[in-house]
């Protein structure tokens, strides 16, 4: 039982608070500033009567010394009062001696006078004129008691009644708490209507987020709402601001993750095709090994030279694969060998290469005789170099000029490869750089190859710390590797994003 009785009242505080808790905001600021106005009326209404009942106390012992006054004058001409002032009022003079009072007769005096002569009695001898108490008389109530010498020995003690005081205090508190009562339910009540309206703002906002919670999100990559209205004040507008450009970012987030995840699956589709092409053409000539006609020396020594052709073709697709994933997680490996390097000399070897391995296709290169020192990756700048001049003889017929222009500012070299082919649409040229993105759509090697010697170029200039930028129209097809001549990002910290771009 002892238990019992020392478990149940910690329960019902903690049952209280978990039912505050759940309160509404507005109603607990409503009963918050009832709570915080009571103890404003408390206040106000205690003062409020002890300053009336001061006020009155005061009055009456005013009045009981202008009634002793004449007193005074009767009792000193006759020995005692002959007349009462008020009704219920009492009034009795004493003998005092030796500490002593005696009541002279005649005298107006209630049954009980024991409350008379001890005022009588205690007033001094010497020193005060006066003294008031307030004293019970039996049978009587309530009485206020002023004492005062009419002469050497002679005590005159007036009673006056305090019941038309206590009453009008009495009055006093009831109005005011019934006042007080009124303005406390009122106040809380109106408090409640004015708090609903100026929270309103904050629960459309929190209609708005339950409105997100039930928002399906795998459809559609943005949030159709928004918290309205332009009510409130400056804090909820604040609020307001800040939620909508939370949902703002939430939208931004959610676009670049689903778009993430298009070009995840754009991607896995596109490697699955150019992985598959060269594995279904090895399986088919690895099938033709078991029929006779395969056996024939000329006839295996043509086969193997295909299985090793598309075996290679799979392996370089593997390399530019690796070399993207390697870009993308350049912040923990870097790919890239930085060493003092001649960008001028690099790009006059690409263009040697170029006129060698592409004799169909004019070029003309201008790139100066000075050397341009830069700290890079010779391999793979040379490798971005190629990419971007084999793009250009893959993607313009026979005889088309293609151009490379090398120059230097005091911040970046600027190494332009251009062709005069029928140009990039625009609305291709956003994502001629995305991995396996191709503009002719074509699967085949002949056009447009695997899709990866842009996204490669572009992963290996941004690892330096440069940019790529194209412009095209027709006629005319530039693009543009700006490398900077400080220190690359390889250097200086993590790399690039990891999208498809």
């Amino acid at each position: 039982m002892r238990n019992r009785e020392t478990r149940a009242p910690a329960g019902r505080p903690r049952s209280f608070r978990e039912t505050y808790r759940r309160t509404r905001l507005g109603t607990r600021l409503a009963l918050g500033m009832g709570a915080l106005s009571l103890v404003v009326f408390a206040v106000v209404g205690t003062a409020l009567t002890t300053y009336m009942r001061d006020y009155l106390d005061r009055q009456l012992g005013q009045q009981m010394k202008l009634v002793q006054i004449a007193q005074s004058k009767d009792a000193a001409s006759h020995g005692t009062v002959q007349q009462q002032p008020y009704y219920g009022w009492f009034t009795a003079v004493y003998d005092v001696s030796g500490g002593r009072a005696v009541l002279r007769e005649p005298a107006d005096v209630p049954a009980d006078t024991v409350a008379l002569t001890a005022a009588a009695e205690a007033l001094p001898p010497e020193g005060s004129a006066h003294s008031l108490r307030d004293a019970r008389i039996d049978g009587e109530g309530a009485y206020k008691l002023r004492a005062c010498e009419v002469e050497p020995g002679v005590v005159l003690v007036t009673a006056a009644p305090m019941a038309d005081l206590q009453g009008t205090v009495r009055q006093l508190i009831t109005v005011q708490v019934v006042a007080f009562a009124l303005a406390l339910l009122a106040l809380v009540v109106a408090g409640r209507a004015v708090l609903r309206r100026g929270l309103r703002p904050i629960s459309d906002m929190a209609h708005t987020a339950r409105g997100i919670t039930s928002h399906n999100l795998t459809s559609s990559a943005r949030l159709p709402v928004r918290a309205g209205g332009g009510k409130g004040g400056p804090e909820v507008e604040e609020l307001r601001t800040a939620f909508n450009t939370m949902l703002e970012h939430i939208d931004d987030s959610l676009a670049v993750r689903t778009e993430a995840e298009q070009r995840l699956r754009r991607f896995v589709a596109d490697a699955s095709h150019e992985l598959r092409t060269p594995l279904m053409s090895v399986r088919g000539y690895a099938d033709l090994f078991q029929y006779a006609a395969a056996n024939e020396p000329a006839e295996r020594e043509k086969h193997l030279a295909r299985l090793r052709a598309e075996a290679a073709r799979m392996g370089v697709l593997l390399d530019d694969l690796l070399l993207l994933a390697r870009l993308d997680a350049a912040e923990v490996e870097t790919p890239l060998r930085l060493e003092d390097a001649d960008l001028a000399a690099l790009t006059r070897d690409a263009v040697d290469a170029f006129r060698a391995g592409h004799p169909g296709h004019t070029l003309s290169a201008t790139v100066g005789p000075e050397p341009v020192r830069l700290r890079l990756d010779p391999l793979r700048i040379r490798q971005v170099l190629d990419n971007l001049l084999t793009n250009a003889a893959v993607h313009t017929p026979p005889g088309t000029a293609v151009g490379v222009e090398l120059s230097v500012s005091t911040d970046a070299a600027v190494v332009r490869v251009l062709d005069s082919g029928a140009g990039i649409p625009d609305a291709e040229q956003e994502r001629v750089f995305d991995r396996f993105y191709r503009v002719d759509k074509a699967r085949s090697r002949d056009r447009g190859g695997s899709g990866l010697g842009l996204a490669v170029a572009r992963s290996l200039v941004l690892a330096h710390g440069g940019t790529v930028d194209l412009s095209s129209g027709p006629g005319r097809t530039v693009f543009a590797i700006s490398l900077p001549r400080g220190l690359p990002r390889a250097e200086r910290g993590p790399l690039l994003p990891t999208g498809d771009g």
